[in-house]
């Protein structure tokens, strides 16, 4: 009686070791080369991005008094009309910038990219001269930091007093560029798409008709 009520023993579960296996073909190995890759490519991205401030910043600090006092105000119809002229290249620099690296495409051919890379690089350093004039103009954010040198000739305080609706033109001559841009790039959408070709066959000709304009058809009785 006793032998025949008694519980059958459960299994031990198999080791771990034995319960999973690693994929074939995949080594831990590589994760720290992998890491490291991604930690290198992201330090000279930093660099990278802190080397294109490093330019304006010093075109700003050394250049700045002999621009705003001496060639702007010597600029065809004064320096509002120098802004206006800044303002209106910017847009432009930017697509001249940006338009030749939307055309690189690594995986078709490498030579290609690396040429359109280069050509990129008169919008970049063009940049570099719109970001610096404009920066030049940048007073301290704090006021006790208006010094002599700040109103100097030239100076960013000299020429919010001498200038005061400076920003104003050339934002205004910026976003009038922008809109044209805009308006010419919509138009030229809309021309592409009103010539492209139709991918629907030739309509058939028309058949004769009969004197009694029923044409093929039998008249019905």
């Amino acid at each position: 009686m006793s032998g025949g009520s008694a519980k059958p023993k459960r299994r031990k579960a198999a080791g771990s070791a034995l319960r999973y296996d690693h994929r074939p073909g995949r080594s831990h190995a590589d994760e720290p080369e992998q890491r490291d890759a991604s930690c290198l490519g992201g330090c000279a991205a930093f660099l990278g991005f802190l080397a294109l401030l490093v330019p304006p910043a010093v075109l700003a600090e050394y250049r700045g008094h002999a621009l705003w006092g001496g060639f702007a105000p010597a600029w065809p119809g004064g320096a509002y009309a120098f802004a206006a002229t800044v303002g209106a290249v910017a847009p432009l620099v930017l697509l001249a910038w940006v338009v030749p690296l939307t055309r690189m495409r690594w995986k078709r051919s490498k030579t290609r990219a690396a040429a359109w890379a280069v050509a990129s690089l008169p919008g970049l350093a063009a940049g570099y001269l719109v970001v610096g004039v404009i920066t030049s103009t940048w007073r301290p954010k704090r006021r006790r930091d208006w010094d002599g040198d700040c109103y100097r000739e030239g100076g960013p305080c000299w020429v919010h007093v001498h200038y005061p609706w400076l920003w104003a033109v050339g934002l205004a001559a910026c976003l009038a560029v922008i809109a044209l841009l805009v308006g010419l790039f919509v138009r030229h959408v809309r021309r592409s798409s009103a010539t492209a070709p139709s991918t629907a066959g030739p309509a058939d000709d028309p058949t004769p008709r009969s004197p009694s304009g029923t044409g093929d058809r039998r008249p019905s009785v």
